[in-house]
């Protein structure tokens, strides 16, 4: 069984499984970025943050998921949202264009409706489920009520990115960078950003941060935290869930391209397992 997803995942490799991460490209009028791992995320932060035209992302292409798809029998498919990028759809057209060339094979493409560490929760969950020995169908069946116990939230210092790619009012954006706050946000049912909150200073983010997992039901289960050069406040967050939650399976690590272009510098996301 094969487990495939875009670059918005974060993930490189999962470790005994035959796994394919397709980049995005994120691009300006004069700069293109290719989120394929070996991308200097720095030197992109530096040059969007000094760009005052328009930026935007490329899903991948049909050829690049076919590729991805190798000639397996048995492949699940994670997607960003749909809410905000075509991948869902790129990969859904290579999926039927896949099934007529392989018509004995199952190829399920899941929308997120989320991304970064919601996306990496979704994909260890299909592969514990492939190591458990469990059957496509019944990991088909399963991986969507699963996914109804996940939550994601961030803090964004920034939405300037956001902003010149349309997907929220350049008012705001320039309301939150002069008063100097964090947006606090969500992924919504539909897939969409939520704003859902504001602060200044780390305290009382971690305060919020804790509200909000207690409202999502979160019970100190499986956590994930991805940070845009901001490693300090993603430990401090760490520290904070393992001391209030009795939490062992939280893990902090550097953002891809995608989520770092998203979360911008100091961007922080975050996913849980909730009850």
């Amino acid at each position: 069984m094969r487990l495939v997803a875009d670059s918005a995942c974060d993930i490189k490799e999962l470790r005994g499984m035959v796994f394919k991460a397709v980049p995005l490209t994120i691009s300006t009028d004069n700069e293109e970025f290719c989120d394929d791992g070996q991308l200097d995320i720095h030197r992109m932060l530096d040059i969007l943050e000094k760009h005052k035209g328009r930026s935007y992302t490329a899903c991948p292409g049909i050829d690049a998921w076919l590729e991805a798809f190798g000639d397996d029998d048995e492949i699940f498919v994670v997607t960003i949202t749909a809410g905000m990028s075509g991948t869902y759809n790129s990969a859904m057209a290579a999926r039927a264009v896949y099934l007529e060339e392989h018509p004995q094979a199952k190829v399920r493409v899941i929308d997120s409706k989320s991304t970064g560490p919601q996306m990496r929760i979704i994909l260890e969950q299909l592969q514990q489920m492939i190591e458990e020995g469990k059957k496509f169908e019944e990991i088909d069946g399963a991986i969507d009520a699963y996914m109804q116990k996940t939550r994601l939230f961030c803090s964004l210092k920034s939405l300037h990115n956001l902003a010149q790619n349309g997907r929220v009012s350049k008012v705001v954006a320039s309301a939150a960078e002069v008063l100097g706050i964090s947006v606090i946000g969500t992924a919504s049912s539909h897939g969409t950003l939520e704003a859902i909150g504001k602060c200044r200073g780390d305290k009382k983010l971690l305060v919020k941060l804790q509200a909000l997992l207690d409202d999502a039901g979160y019970e100190g289960g499986k956590l994930r935290i991805c940070h845009v050069e901001n490693e300090v406040l993603a430990d401090k967050i760490a520290d904070m869930i393992k001391q209030a939650y009795g939490a062992t399976d939280v893990c902090v690590y550097k953002a891809g391209g995608l989520c770092s272009y998203y979360a911008e510098r100091g961007g922080i996301i975050l996913s849980c397992e909730t009850k």
